[in-house]
């Protein structure tokens, strides 16, 4: 290297790595609301599937069966694709710091990276979207209650009229 890495080179590295920063954030917080998401799902999967009630045959909670299972499954997905996000994120910020450090020409790679982890992140949020549609539409309580319930706009509070 024919001159040391400066104040001033660091400095702009850092201030480009913050959007990198923020959606690496992002997609932890994400994760986290991914697996607690996963979490709840299979504990209502297991509570349904070992309960005495559904070995006397088939009852009203074997309709949940499979829409657990589904909802389980986009949530394996999204948390794939987030975590692919991170991955993405995380090389991006390594390789922009490296060739900072080697004075390499970086700015269509890091664009390239960003798109992709933006990509992997938005993929996530679509597999996330659907648990949410299918945990709301799909659920035992809204099958059982009907359709006119679950949509029904709440009801305005009553005024209070002065004595």
């Amino acid at each position: 290297m024919t001159e040391a890495f400066s104040v001033i080179q660091l400095s702009t590295v850092i201030s480009q790595v913050t959007a990198p920063a923020f959606l690496l954030s992002a997609v932890a917080s994400t994760v986290s609301v991914l697996i607690t998401r996963l979490n709840r799902v299979a504990d209502r999967y297991h509570s349904i599937s070992g309960s005495p009630e559904n070995n006397s045959g088939a009852t009203n909670l074997n309709i949940e069966l499979p829409d657990l299972t589904l909802r389980a499954h986009f949530m394996y997905r999204a948390i794939f694709w987030a975590v692919g996000s991170g991955i993405c994120t995380c090389m991006l910020v390594i390789i922009m710091f490296t060739s900072a450090l080697l004075k390499f020409q970086h700015e269509i790679g890091a664009a390239v990276l960003f798109i992709i982890a933006m990509g992997l992140f938005t993929t996530a949020l679509i597999y996330l979207a659907r648990e949410v549609r299918l945990s709301h539409k799909g659920s035992f309580s809204h099958r059982l209650i009907g359709d006119g319930f679950a949509h029904r706009p709440y009801l305005p509070l009553k005024k209070k009229t002065s004595p």
